[in-house]
């Protein structure tokens, strides 16, 4: 039994017990809780929480039926305004640790829309206990297998919902079985849906193995016949006979319409697709493009773009057609494959011809290209950035670059390389992209000295 005295990045609570202290997930600054010691990490004990046996003194009601139980979410019972300033102090404290100089922060910035702000989510099919009915919504908390109805989700818009009871109840009535993962069998894995907060345009993506040729028909016209806010026009079949529980393709049919959406942000517009990577809050999206595009600065020399920039892990190339118009030319450079196609397309559909994509590792890619940088933009996966591939970037000894981060304890490490290489902060923010969720977007400008 203990208080939770603190909670660091990412969500690890720390309780104060008579033992000493631990380490919980899931529990709250001021929450009084029950733990069960189960390990030692590096000579600190982790725990399990046991209950929950008192909540903080300025816990709110959640807003959503399926938190605790559903995975999805951390900070339903906090304030935003609360969930904020934790978030800033996480991010601050780790940051600090790295840095032994100066530099300015400048705070959170908070999402805009914090309710229904998810423009999309990956619905599973399965179970909420063994052998129960067809659940399909997300994994419960702590479990790899039950999938909790989420029918009722706090952080989707009306038409998602309408959407995931439809599709339940459509397969529910005709008895078909979900994917088992460990047996191998079954029919229905995934419901992938997205919508475009600008343009209300709507894709939903039904992902099944190969074990039935079944005539979607019927399911297509279902969907068509919802009354929805938004607007479908793209249904997809995709079959996937991968053994892991991951969504991916190997094949899809369009049932209706085509296999895009339309959406704009900060005045692009951008086609997604079913895999094409975009950030998943619109509306922060644009808060975190603008605050990059902010510490990015003027590129120009004398008013005239002269400055060749590095996008490197560009994704579908959103933050390279922002930063185009103040560039000579831009290169961005990404592993997958399909970002990459979706990158040189959506740049042709704004009309920017001096942005060049590369598809490949960054690793070996930066070995290949001819042109040298004036400027390098980072934004690699939550894992950070490899080694070997930082000494590379580095090496360039450009004057400035600006990081961007989805995980701040990835950002503090690499901090310790671009630091021996004479790089300091400047200054750093961060963006929070997923209310409710213990995730933050961090943001630094670097500068040599």
């Amino acid at each position: 039994m203990g208080v939770v005295k603190k909670v660091t990045f990412p969500n690890k609570a720390i309780v104060e017990t008579e033992e000493g202290p631990v380490s919980v997930k899931n529990a709250l600054p001021g929450d009084k809780v029950r733990v069960r010691v189960l390990k030692m990490r590096k000579g600190k004990p982790e725990a399990m929480l046991l209950e929950t046996v008192e909540k903080a003194e300025n816990a709110v009601p959640s807003q959503c039926p399926h938190f605790g139980i559903c995975g999805g979410c951390t900070y339903l019972t906090m304030s935003y305004d609360n969930e904020l300033k934790l978030k800033e102090t996480q991010t601050k404290e780790l940051l600090d640790k790295a840095i032994s100089y100066e530099y300015k922060w400048e705070g959170i910035k908070a999402s805009p829309v914090c309710e229904g702000y998810r423009n999309k989510m990956e619905f599973s099919f399965g179970d909420e206990y063994k052998d129960g009915p067809l659940s399909l919504g997300m994994h419960k908390r702590g479990s790899m297998f039950d999938v909790v109805y989420t029918d009722s989700c706090y952080i989707v818009d009306e038409d998602y919902k309408a959407i995931l009871k439809a599709t339940r109840e459509y397969f529910l009535n005709l008895g078909f079985k979900f994917y088992h993962r460990m047996n191998h069998t079954g029919y229905l894995r995934h419901l992938l849906i997205r919508k475009a907060r600008h343009t209300g345009e709507i894709m939903v993506a039904l992902v099944t193995t190969s074990e039935k040729d079944f005539d979607l028909t019927e399911y297509k016209d279902l969907l068509l016949n919802l009354k929805l806010s938004g607007q479908i026009v793209s249904i997809l079949h995709t079959v996937n006979d991968s053994l892991s529980d991951v969504v991916q393709s190997d094949r899809t049919d369009i049932l209706y319409g085509r296999d895009f959406i339309n959406e704009t942000l900060l005045g692009l517009k951008f086609k997604i697709s079913e895999f094409s990577f975009f950030q998943t809050n619109s509306a922060s999206a644009e808060v975190l493009y603008s605050t990059a595009r902010e510490f990015i600065g003027d590129l120009t020399e004398g008013g005239k773009p002269d400055k060749t920039v590095f996008d490197l892990y560009s994704g579908t190339g959103t933050i390279t057609q922002l930063m185009a118009p103040v560039c000579k030319k831009i290169i961005g450079v990404e592993i997958v494959g399909e970002a990459v196609y979706a990158a040189r397309e959506n740049a042709a559909l704004n009309s920017i011809d001096n942005c060049e994509f590369i598809c490949g590792d960054v690793l070996k890619v930066l070995d290949d290209i001819t042109e040298k940088p004036d400027f390098i933009i980072l934004d690699p996966p939550r894992d950070g950035i490899h080694p070997k591939a930082i000494t590379k970037i580095l090496n360039y000894g450009v004057d400035r670059i600006l990081y961007i981060s989805c995980k701040a304890t990835s950002l503090t490490r690499d901090l310790e390389a671009i630091h021996e290489a004479g790089y300091r902060v400047t200054r750093a923010a961060c963006v929070d992209q997923f209310p409710w969720t213990a995730n933050i977007e961090t943001i630094v400008c670097l500068e040599r000295h």
